[in-house]
């Protein structure tokens, strides 16, 4: 496999778009980059800050400077993991507090544009996975590969559930739904860069295939190209 080609993963919450992009980045000896961890660690920052209690809009927009994201390699859990100004967030982002303001936070434009830009400068060169919601229709319109993920609602709630009770986190199924129903409704509402499938995306419903059947047809995808 020596041509390297761009392979952006779009898709809706909890239906294994990041879990699937590492995978196919480590097997490829790609790069992959979380975009959903950029944008939530600007919504941590917003939290630490308080900033959703008054004029969020106009509070973050003028602390964008001060935010500084990058991913950095963790020898202990030998993975790439989101830092917010120096300090490792990764653990920290992936909760039901964050989860519940990330998509305020993604519908500001100028929030989008910063974190856009620094997602096309980093694959600026092939060789990259990137997922997250406007990946092949706005940060890579031109990607060789483009992946637009779902599931039924019912299995991504499980999947979510299961995911924090995993991690000794107590909540709902309920409270789960309702939080990715809302998610799903910003993401697509909302007026800059909403979350839609491709044109030329390949949809992969992984309602009813496990993680190790839906690895192998994205490399088959792959394959077909390279």
């Amino acid at each position: 496999m020596s041509k390297k080609i761009v392979i952006a993963i779009d898709g809706f919450s909890s239906t294994g778009k990041s879990t699937m992009a590492k995978e196919l980045a480590r097997l490829l000896e790609y790069k992959y980059v979380d975009t959903g961890a950029m944008y939530r660690a600007v919504a941590l920052y917003a939290l630490r800050k308080n900033l959703f209690k008054d004029d969020l809009h106009k509070n973050l927009v003028a602390g964008l400077n001060d935010i500084k994201l990058s991913f950095e390699f963790n020898p202990k859990t030998q993975k790439s993991e989101i830092h917010l100004n120096g300090e490792n967030v990764e653990e920290e982002i992936r909760g039901m507090e964050v989860s519940g303001k990330v998509s305020e936070v993604a519908q500001i434009h100028e929030v989008r544009k910063k974190l856009v830009a620094e997602q096309q400068e980093m694959g600026r060169s092939s060789g990259i996975v990137m997922d997250g919601r406007d990946i092949g229709t706005v940060v890579f319109p031109n990607a060789e590969l483009k992946i637009f993920m779902t599931a039924r609602e019912e299995i991504r709630v499980d999947r979510r559930y299961q995911e924090l009770s995993a991690k000794g986190k107590d909540i709902s199924r309920e409270e789960i739904a309702k939080n990715i129903a809302k998610r799903d409704f910003q993401d697509m509402d909302r007026s800059d860069s909403p979350l839609k499938q491709a044109t030329d995306a390949k949809v992969l419903d992984n309602s009813d295939i496990n993680q190790k059947e839906q690895l192998e047809m994205a490399l088959a995808w792959v394959k077909d190209l390279i």
